[in-house]
């Protein structure tokens, strides 16, 4: 596998020692687009050869060559100002002169990433691969290869189901029950939805997974929520005694694990959001947290 770039003087070229066996994984850019990215879990030893080869043709002098691993998080009110929670790094070549293309080999063992790569509204968490090149007079050559982390979680001993109500004094008294509490990415939510009351006239019921990240802390924290999947539960109205069935399967969505004040900079919690769109639409809800954790990369 490989990753192309260009430097001023030199043009730099990366490969992983698994090459086409190499795990990738398809993930959405900045930008919108999708790029394939080598994968990788913490404890895995990160290997390959960096290519360098003189852009004009000519010798290149330099004071050496240098690679790291960084892991970064990056908010993006205060960018510029990554943190650095993974920081390795190797002298692959000594000063010299670089006259024809040179395949170097480096390797980084058992590197620990304790967090999975993450691209949010205001944050983001990133592994890169840098190779820079030092040159005398401010030419120094670097380039930037990202790859993409993804650890797995431990299935839960313990799943209790989730039980609430929504009601309106006279006016709606509904119960809903979820199977479980806790699912990985590619679970199927399931439960049950009981109209005890309605003296309201319902329009549609839906199911939304909604996804709130927190950035910052204390008086500068920042909450923002976007909504992941909707999922129409009944079109028309309920009447008393109804039960209504909900299956909804989350292996479609872009979605991932939650996330816990990850190095005091970030978190992500999911919910699920009950809503009830009345003829003049009104709309009442009820939200429920729920864990989601990885258990396959």
């Amino acid at each position: 596998m490989s990753f192309f770039g260009l430097g001023k003087a030199v043009t730099m070229d990366l490969t992983y020692v698994g090459g086409e066996h190499q795990r990738t994984a398809t993930v959405k850019s900045e930008q919108g687009a999708m790029d394939t990215l080598a994968l990788f879990t913490n404890g895995d030893t990160i290997s390959g050869h960096v290519h360098l080869t003189p852009s004009s043709g000519k010798k290149v002098e330099h004071l050496g060559v240098k690679i790291e691993v960084l892991g970064q998080i990056e908010l993006y009110f205060d960018r510029g100002n990554a943190y650095d929670f993974v920081s390795l790094v190797r002298e692959v070549a000594p000063p010299g002169e670089l006259s024809s293309a040179v395949s170097i080999p480096f390797e980084f063992s058992r590197v620990e990433m304790p967090h999975e790569s993450y691209h949010g509204i205001n944050v983001r968490l990133r592994y890169l691969l840098r190779v820079t090149m030092q040159r005398s007079y401010g030419n120094t050559v670097v380039q930037e290869f990202k790859y993409w982390v993804r650890t797995t979680g431990i299935p839960p001993e313990v799943n209790h189901s989730i039980k609430m109500e929504v009601g309106i004094e006279d006016c709606l008294h509904i119960e809903f029950e979820y199977a479980r509490a806790k699912y990985h990415l590619k679970d199927v939510v399931v439960g049950k939805i009981f109209f005890l009351l309605v003296r309201i006239k319902i329009k549609h019921m839906e199911v939304e997974i909604r996804r709130r990240e927190s950035t910052g802390s204390g008086p500068n924290t920042y909450n923002e929520s976007e909504t992941i999947a909707k999922y129409e539960v009944m079109d028309g109205a309920p009447v008393r005694g109804e039960s209504i069935p909900v299956r909804l399967f989350l292996s479609p969505y872009d979605l991932t694990p939650t996330y816990k004040n990850v190095s005091n900079r970030f978190s992500v919690k999911y919910y699920l959001n009950l809503v009830l769109v009345d003829e003049e639409d009104r709309r009442y809800f009820k939200q429920q947290e729920i864990v989601l954790y990885r258990h396959e990369l």
